[in-house]
C-alpha cells in the first residue's frame, strides 16, 4: 500500500480553534477538531447543505498547500477572500514519501479558475469557449494534471452536470481511485458520486460525522422516495 498524502487530519496544538465562533460550531467541524479524522485512499462526504462539507474540504485544500479557489499546488489565484481560518488550526498528518502534487476542483468557482489559466497560457484549451459540463470534464480528463498521482480535491464535481455526464465523472474517477499514488476526497449531494467504488462514506449532520453505508444516506433515501412518487412530495410542496 502506498503512503497516503493525507492520512489524518486534526487540531495543531499552537492554533487551537475557538469552540464559541463558527465555523467550529458546526457539529462536523468540532468533531474534527476534538478527535481526528482519519482518510482512506477514497473518501466521500456527504450531507445536508450547511451540514460543513465544503468547509472541511476547503480547509483540507488549503493546508494541504492549495488554493481555496481551485487549482493545482502551484496556482495560488485569488479573487476574493471568503474561505474560514480553519485552516490555519489544523494539521495533516502525511503519508512518508507521499506525493506532494495536488489539485482542487470546486464548481463554485471554475470560471475564476479559467480564467488565472488563460491570464498563464500553458497547453490548455479554451475552457471558457466551452459548456460547464464539457470544461469540467476536459479539465478532469487531462493525464498532465491528474494521471501522475497525488491529492486530489473535489468540492461538489456534479453541480450543473446531466444524469449522463455525471455517471461519465463517476468513470474517471473510478480510473483514478485504480491508481494506488492517487487519493480522492471529495464532497457531494449527488448519490450518483457518491457511488464510487471502494470509497468511505462519511455523512455529515447534526451529530457530526458518521460512517455510513450508501444505501442507508439520507440523499440516496429521498432521490428514491421522489422517483417512487413525485405527487407525495408535490403535495407538500404545493400545500397553502
Amino acid at each position: 500500500m502506498r503512503p497516503l498524502p493525507v492520512r489524518r487530519v486534526f487540531e495543531d496544538d499552537h492554533g487551537p480553534l475557538d469552540r464559541k465562533t463558527w465555523p467550529a460550531t458546526l457539529p462536523a467541524v468540532r468533531q474534527l477538531l476534538d478527535d481526528g479524522l482519519e482518510f482512506d485512499r477514497v473518501t466521500v462526504l456527504v450531507g445536508e447543505n450547511g451540514s460543513g462539507k465544503s468547509t472541511l474540504i476547503e480547509a483540507i485544500a488549503m493546508a494541504y498547500g492549495l488554493s481555496p479557489e481551485g487549482g493545482s499546488t502551484g496556482a495560488m489565484h485569488s479573487t476574493r477572500v471568503t474561505e474560514s481560518e480553519l485552516w490555519k488550526a489544523i494539521r495533516l498528518g502525511r503519508g512518508a514519501g507521499a506525493s506532494r502534487w495536488g489539485y482542487f476542483l470546486r464548481a463554485e468557482t471554475m470560471h475564476g479558475l479559467y480564467s488565472y489559466l488563460e491570464d498563464h497560457p500553458g497547453p490548455d484549451p479554451h475552457f471558457h469557449r466551452m459548456s460547464h459540463g464539457e470544461s469540467f470534464m476536459t479539465m478532469i480528463a487531462q493525464p498532465e494534471r491528474f494521471d501522475h498521482g497525488g491529492l486530489f480535491v473535489m468540492d461538489e464535481p456534479e453541480a450543473g452536470l446531466s444524469f449522463v455526464t455525471q455517471l461519465t465523472l463517476l468513470g474517471r474517477l473510478i480510473e483514478l481511485a485504480a491508481d494506488e499514488r492517487t487519493q480522492l476526497i471529495i464532497a457531494t449531494h449527488s448519490p450518483i458520486i457518491a457511488r464510487l467504488p471502494g470509497a468511505n462514506l462519511l455523512q455529515l449532520d447534526q451529530d457530526g460525522i458518521t460512517p455510513i453505508d450508501w444505501d442507508d444516506l439520507a440523499v440516496v433515501y429521498h432521490y428514491r422516495s421522489f422517483l417512487d412518487s413525485p405527487d407525495r412530495y408535490l403535495h407538500h410542496l404545493l400545500r397553502p
